[in-house]
């Protein structure tokens, strides 16, 4: 068997994560899954938060599983995270947590592009950003933390998206990665750079922008206490992918080019091509198309589309009440149910995040 060269990869979705370990022999990847773990939404009072440690937590454990199965001085190559986009978490000047993550569905944003379009028309925000309007983008988060005059905003040293947060706990760095900082509806579609003139408008602070770096940047390496608590030793840079999760979907798809379409599917759908410059006009808007960072200077030109999300809350509710289904006994559910019994337009606000996802569906079903 030729040698190897490892790296770890910690893919996090907004449903599931994993820890990969991807094994290089010159010519191809082979991938094996160290960790594999579930993720989603915790509500508290009237809040919906992300357990930012948990998954910290769980990187860990990923990391610590590949040390048990490798010599201790075999450390991997490189470390790499992407996550899903808009979500973030906001740093004291201290570079202290200053609470958990916001889940992007949280109720917080309601009205939110509305009132934001009242300052700024929305026609404008698009010339810029070139980003479809979705109420839980992370400038709508923001400008619900300003309106709510929430004090961690005002607190704030930094932002870091959430996989520049997980850098950030591994190096001590605190970088945006170019794909994931897209994705905000705060940065320059065409300048690719933060849109802080924007943001200045909306009244939100600027100063709490890291520098931008592109994917494949090595943000720095794993702190020495990280590695010991994995029991693992050497030198192991991290170094970014395309970190919005999307973007990475994207470049791992073979023989793009500008006739080709990809659809990448999981909580959402994404369909969309791989261009060189963002398109910015009255159609895409008109359309809610998005123009997203892709990894080698590219836009990802695409759209949105409510994915499993409805499925996996279902998932969810059922196993609140004692029926835990696996994702095979679901398939095999659906293949025995009644065709097209019933008709639901999974993008209707009844499913932005209604708590029980089977009443939801229910009451739709009722109602139309």
């Amino acid at each position: 068997m030729p040698a190897t060269t490892n790296f770890l990869a910690a893919d996090l979705g907004a449903s599931n994560g994993r820890v990969l370990l991807a094994r290089w022999d010159g010519a191809r990847f082979a991938l094996e899954e160290l960790h594999r773990f579930a993720n989603g939404p915790t509500a508290v009072h009237d809040r919906l938060y992300w357990d930012a440690l948990g998954l910290w937590n769980e990187i860990q454990t990923g990391m610590a599983r590949y040390a048990a199965q490798n010599p201790a001085d075999a450390a991997p190559a490189g470390i790499g995270v992407d996550t899903w986009g808009v979500d973030f978490g906001l740093l004291d000047r201290a570079g202290r947590l200053l609470g958990n993550p916001v889940h992007y569905r949280d109720a917080r944003t309601n009205g939110m592009i509305e009132a934001a379009a009242a300052v700024v028309p929305a026609a404008e925000i698009f010339d810029i950003t070139g980003i479809q309007f979705m109420q839980f983008n992370t400038l709508f988060q923001l400008y619900a933390m300003r309106c709510g005059d929430d004090p961690q905003l005002d607190a704030a040293a930094t932002l870091l998206m959430l996989p520049d947060l997980f850098n950030y706990w591994l190096t001590g760095r605190q970088a945006a990665e170019y794909t994931i900082a897209s994705t905000s509806q705060m940065f320059e579609a065409r300048e690719r750079r933060w849109a802080t003139g924007l943001m200045a408008q909306l009244g939100l602070p600027t100063r709490i922008l890291p520098p931008v770096v592109p994917p494949g940047s090595v943000i720095g390496h794993v702190l020495p206490g990280v590695l010991g608590a994995a029991g693992l030793r050497g030198d192991v840079p991290v170094i970014a992918p395309g970190s919005h999760d999307t973007a990475s979907a994207v470049a791992a798809v073979p023989g793009l080019d500008a006739r080709s379409l990809y659809i990448s599917s999981g909580t959402w759908s994404l369909m969309g091509m791989e261009i060189a410059q963002p398109i910015i006009n009255a159609q895409t808007r008109a359309h809610n198309f998005t123009n997203e960072g892709g990894v080698d200077h590219t836009i990802r030109l695409l759209k949105n589309i409510a994915g499993l999300w409805t499925l996996q809350e279902s998932r969810r509710q059922w196993q609140r009440e004692g029926h835990d289904y696996s994702w095979d006994d679901l398939t095999a559910l659906a293949q025995q149910a009644e065709p097209f019994r019933s008709l639901i337009d999974p993008d209707a606000a009844d499913f932005l995040n209604p708590g029980n996802m089977v009443e939801a569906i229910r009451a739709y079903c009722r109602r139309s």
